[in-house]
Parts: structure tokens; C-alpha cells; sequence
């Protein structure tokens, strides 16, 4: 029998198990993929632990995932456009990907360059439309002054290299040890912690246009001690900020298509974006992934590979 993630109550990685399930079937519309890499990400992490049960209730025994990258294994009926044997990227909205197989609606997948590897493939959906978003929220201009926190991780590495791509000036806050990947991709390196704004200020020589933030923490205030109007600065983490300042909160629901997901795999493919690939860890790792992911230093994305 094929093996998934489960876990059956709220908690740690603790909760976390690899367990045989039966095979999905594709209902009308739908593809069974044989699962070659899937992503992870904090979000996961987070409703694993209850935190947003308000908002993204579990149902028990509950799956995880949404990234994945894999083949066609079968067509469900009224498929067309795709065929067994067909390499994908793809996602999935029922908490499903980390498993050896998973059912899709052939709606929300797109075909694969054989340029992009199965773990960038894999690790592709969430971070890239949530960096693809974030980039719009805050309609970047050639010339503009992007803060971009948290710029080495999963999603920042993305954002900043979009931005970029837009010819905007980035400034990316991160740890020193990402320096020198920042300063390679166009990217100012500004070091976080104490006196981060003074370092900000410096490194923007003028006004600050616009400030995304992926990490939390206290950087939305640091947007607004910056001067940045509020309409061009974007979270995808502090919602409570979202509500008290009325910032923007665009992120992976509003970038989530097959077409966006196709654009950047081809950005990828051509060499035009780097999807850094931290680690791969099998299926049956699942809870030193995420040990490792919630750490919160680790450059790129964190991959399964079923």
C-alpha cells in the first residue's frame, strides 16, 4: 500500500506519521500523480499546531501538503489535455501532497521543463505564487527601493529575485552567512537585528517605495518607521499587523494559478530564477524536516522526496 503523512490531533513534529493508505482514485476531472518531490512550508507548520484551526479547521486523520511535482499515473473521466506517463508540477488545496500519490484536479497543473529538477519542481507552488503575489501587491516600478525581510528564505529568495527582474533597487535583510547569494543576485544585503533600520536607511541612499515582508516578527513597523505607504507595503505572515494598519496580506491565494505556476517554471527552466534547494529529506523524515524548517535559517526551500 502507498504511504502519506498523518497526524491525528494537534501538535509538534511529534504528531507526525508516515503511515500506508489506500490509493486515491481520480474522481471526474482529476489525475492520480505518482509523487516525485513535494515542498514544505511554515504554513503547514502552523496548521499542524492549531494555530490557525480558525481559519483552516483539520479534519482527524488529517494529510499535509500542498506543493508537488510527479508523474501521471491515471486519468479520472472527462480528462483530456494530459496523459499517463506525463511529467508535472502541481498542487493540491486537500492537504495531500506529501504522500506517494495524490488526486488533482488536472486544472491546477502544469507540465514540467525537463530543465527544472524534481525537488525545484516540487518545492514550487507555494513559495513561488506567494513571492509572485507579494511582488504585485506592492506594484514595483524600474527605479523604486524594495525592503524585502527574510530575504534568504523560501519565499524571500523568490520575492527578491522578481523584484529585481522588475528593475526595481532591492534590499534584502537576512543573516550575514546569505551575503554574498544576495550581492550574486542583484540583491543589497542588509543584516538583521539592532540598528536594522539605520542599515536600511543607508543602504537606500533616499526614499524607501515599497517593503514585503516574509518573516514576521517587527518588520512591519519597521516599513512604516521607514515612511513607506501603507498601500506598497505587504505581509504574507503578521496578519494581526494587517488588521492594525491596514496593510496589504497578498500572498499564495492570490497567485495561485496554473498559468502563474507555468510562467515561473519557465523562469526557471530558462535560467531567469533560482529556486534554491536547501535539503531533500524521504518521506519517511518528515519530522527533521520540519525540524530543520522551523529553525527558520534555512536558505531556499526544504524538499520530501516520497
Amino acid at each position: 500500500m502507498p504511504k502519506a503523512v498523518r497526524y491525528n490531533e494537534f501538535g509538534g513534529i511529534d504528531v507526525l506519521d508516515v503511515v500506508e493508505v489506500d490509493r486515491p482514485v481520480p474522481g471526474h476531472g482529476e489525475v492520480l500523480v505518482q509523487v516525485k518531490a513535494a515542498g514544505i512550508n511554515p504554513g503547514e507548520a502552523s496548521i499542524r499546531s492549531g494555530a490557525f484551526h480558525s481559519v483552516w479547521p483539520s479534519t482527524f486523520p488529517s494529510g499535509q501538503g500542498s506543493d508537488l511535482a510527479g508523474v501521471v499515473a491515471e486519468l479520472g473521466e472527462g480528462v483530456s489535455g494530459v496523459a499517463v506517463g506525463d511529467e508535472i508540477i502541481g498542487w493540491t488545496d486537500d492537504r495531500a501532497s506529501q504522500a506517494e500519490f495524490v488526486a488533482i484536479p488536472v486544472t491546477q497543473l502544469t507540465s514540467k521543463p525537463a530543465e527544472v529538477t524534481w525537488e525545484q519542481a516540487g518545492a514550487l507552488f507555494v513559495a513561488g505564487t506567494t513571492a509572485y503575489a507579494a511582488v504585485r501587491a506592492v506594484a514595483l516600478s524600474k527605479g523604486d527601493t524594495v525592503v524585502v525581510s527574510g530575504a534568504a528564505g523560501g519565499v524571500g529568495s523568490l520575492v527578491v529575485q522578481l523584484a529585481v527582474a522588475a528593475g526595481a533597487k532591492v534590499i534584502g535583510i537576512a543573516g550575514p552567512s546569505n551575503s554574498d547569494w544576495l550581492t550574486a543576485h542583484g540583491v543589497t544585503p542588509v543584516e538583521y537585528g539592532d540598528g536594522v533600520a539605520a542599515r536600511v536607511r543607508e543602504a537606500a541612499g533616499g526614499t524607501v517605495d515599497a517593503f514585503i515582508d516574509t518573516f514576521g516578527a517587527d518588520y512591519v513597523e519597521l516599513a512604516l518607521e521607514l515612511g513607506v505607504d501603507k498601500g506598497r507595503i505587504n505581509t504574507i505572515i503578521n496578519f494581526p499587523a494587517v488588521e492594525k494598519y491596514g496593510i496589504k496580506a497578498e500572498g499564495n491565494a492570490d497567485g495561485a494559478s496554473a498559468d502563474v505556476l507555468a510562467e515561473l517554471a519557465s523562469r526557471i527552466a530558462a535560467g531567469e530564477l533560482e529556486l534554491v534547494v536547501a535539503r531533500k529529506y524521504p518521506l519517511a523524515e518528515v519530522r527533521d524536516a520540519y525540524r530543520e524548517l522551523e529553525q527558520r535559517h534555512t536558505r531556499g526551500k526544504i524538499v520530501l522526496v516520497p
